[in-house]
C-alpha cells in the first residue's frame, strides 16, 4: 500500500490554500492525496473553504480591497455572490502571512466548487475532503446531516467515490456518511491541546464532537473510539500521537495519518514510527523525505 502523502489545503506552504492553482500544483508534484475543506453556499453548492466565514486574512472584495472584520458566512452567500471574492494571496499585513513566506500568490483565484475540482484533477490523485461543522456554532453552516448528504451527492455525481475519503472533527457527519455511502472511507480527526480539544476526556459529559460516543465506555482509548465510529483512518494532531497509541490503532486495523506535520525531523520520526501517511503544508518536502525512505506515494 502506498504511503499517503497529503497536501494540506492543497499545500498552502507553496500556493494559496484551497485554490485550484494549489491543487494543480500538488497533483503535478505527485502527492497521493489532496486534503481540503468544505462549505455549503446559500444555494446548496459544495465549495472549498477552511473557514465557515470569509476570512479577512485571505479574501479581497470586488473592489480589490481586503475585507475587514468578521466576514459573512459562506452559508449566507449564493455561489454567484461568493465568486466575486478573490482568494489568490494572503493579506501581507496579517500575522498569518508570516507563517508562509514561501507561498506564491495567484491573483484571481476564486472559491472552487467541489465538482469542478474533481473534473480538473483526474486520477490517480485522491481527495480527503473535510466537512467543517462545529457543534458549538450550529448557525454558521448547514446542518450536519444535510451538509453530509450534499457532499456525498457531489462525490457520487463526480464519479469520485473510489478516490475520496471524508474526514471531520465532528463525527456526527462521519456516522451519517457511513449510513449514506459505506463505500466511501471516513477519517476521524482529533485534537487534544490546551486551546483546542475535541476529545474532552476530563469532562463529565461525552464530548459533543464524537457523534454520541462516550470515551469513558472505551476505557479512555481514542483508537477504540475511532474504531467504534466506523472510521478506516485515525487522523490525530501529530503532537498527540504516541508510539503506544499508534501501535494500538494498527492492532485495531486502523490506518493512522497525523496532521499537520511540517518540520523535516518530525516527518522523518513519524515515518520511522510507521505511520500510514501524513498531512503537510509542504508536499514537496514530504515527498522528498518519503522517497529517501524508499516509500512509494502513488
Amino acid at each position: 500500500m502506498a504511503f499517503d502523502l497529503q497536501a494540506h489545503r492543497g499545500g498552502r506552504g507553496l500556493a494559496p490554500e484551497n485554490t485550484m492553482g494549489a491543487f494543480r500544483q500538488a497533483a503535478a508534484l505527485g502527492v497521493t492525496t489532496i486534503e481540503t475543506d468544505l462549505a455549503i453556499t446559500k444555494d446548496d453548492v459544495v465549495v472549498l473553504s477552511h473557514e465557515p466565514r470569509l476570512n479577512p486574512d485571505l479574501v479581497r472584495g470586488p473592489d480589490g480591497n481586503w475585507i475587514e472584520g468578521v466576514g459573512p458566512t459562506i452559508r449566507s452567500l449564493t455561489l454567484a455572490e461568493l465568486k466575486r471574492y478573490d482568494i489568490g494571496r494572503i493579506n501581507p499585513a496579517s500575522a498569518y502571512s508570516r507563517m508562509f513566506p514561501k507561498q506564491i500568490a495567484i491573483d484571481g483565484e476564486r472559491f472552487p466548487v467541489l465538482t469542478d475540482v474533481y473534473a480538473a484533477i483526474p486520477a490517480p490523485t485522491r481527495f480527503n475532503v473535510e466537512i467543517k461543522t462545529d457543534p458549538g456554532r450550529p448557525n454558521e453552516t448547514a446542518k450536519p446531516d444535510y451538509f453530509t448528504r450534499l457532499v456525498v451527492d457531489a462525490v457520487k455525481d463526480s464519479k469520485a467515490v473510489e478516490r475520496t475519503m471524508i474526514q471531520s472533527f465532528d463525527w456526527r457527519t462521519l456516522i451519517e456518511a457511513r449510513k449514506l455511502a459505506p463505500e466511501i472511507p471516513t477519517s476521524c480527526l482529533t485534537i487534544e491541546t490546551q486551546n483546542s480539544d475535541t476529545i474532552r476526556r476530563n469532562d463529565a459529559m461525552a464530548s459533543p464532537w464524537l457523534g454520541g460516543l462516550d470515551l469513558k465506555k472505551y476505557g479512555g482509548s481514542v483508537p477504540q473510539l475511532v474504531k467504534a465510529a466506523g472510521c478506516a483512518v485515525w487522523s490525530p494532531f501529530w503532537r498527540n500521537l504516541s508510539p503506544e497509541t499508534l501501535a494500538e490503532a494498527h492492532k485495531l486495523g486502523l490506518q493512522v495519518i497525523p496532521w499537520t506535520v511540517n518540520a523535516p525531523n518530525d516527518i522523518v520520526r513519524l515515518i520511522d514510527q510507521k505511520v500510514d501517511g501524513l498531512i503537510t503544508d509542504y508536499p514537496e518536502q514530504g515527498l522528498a523525505i518519503a522517497a529517501e525512505k524508499g516509500l512509494k506515494t502513488r
